[in-house]
């Protein structure tokens, strides 16, 4: 599949567009089930996620973490589901956790994270538009290399499809 899509629809947003080689049934488990989240999410080299927690219905909570193997740093993420559609959508918080790493701050304030999911042909569509409490925020954010990150996950994503 063709490699990510990144924009900045406004000034506090960044919209990441990718498709999936799989039906929608399947990439929908993939963002929802942590085993194998875990599996993709994890792809970085370098790095694992030993934890990979995540209630997806509404109110439910997740949180990630990353560790990197040789240095023990960690970073990660926690939040709350707003918003949960079967095979179509997932809206949630996502609070930065720097742990002891240097990728720098992210903002205090939770980003809104919306992630649909749209099937064509076998073809799955994912777009997460994550949504910065403030341009600074979001700058931040991107100053991290998070959406070369992102490119990486998916890639190892179309592997966990694929298998």
């Amino acid at each position: 599949m063709k490699p990510a899509e990144v924009s900045t629809p406004s000034d506090r947003e960044v919209l990441v567009k990718r498709s999936f080689d799989a039906p929608v049934h399947l990439v929908w488990q993939a963002y929802t089930d942590p085993a194998l989240m875990v599996r993709w999410l994890a792809a970085t080299s370098g790095w694992s996620m030993p934890v990979c927690e995540m209630a997806t219905d509404v109110g439910g909570k997740y949180r990630w973490r990353w560790r990197h193997n040789e240095s023990g740093q960690e970073f990660g993420f926690m939040g709350e589901m707003l918003e949960v559609e079967l095979h179509s959508k997932i809206v949630h918080t996502q609070i930065y956790d720097p742990g002891n790493c240097e990728f720098g701050s992210m903002g205090d304030e939770p980003t809104i994270i919306t992630v649909t999911f749209n099937e064509t042909n076998g073809i799955t569509h994912v777009a997460t538009l994550l949504q910065y409490a403030s341009k600074a925020d979001r700058d931040a954010a991107i100053s991290t290399g998070m959406t070369d990150g992102m490119e990486v996950s998916y890639q190892s994503l179309d592997g966990v499809l694929a298998g």
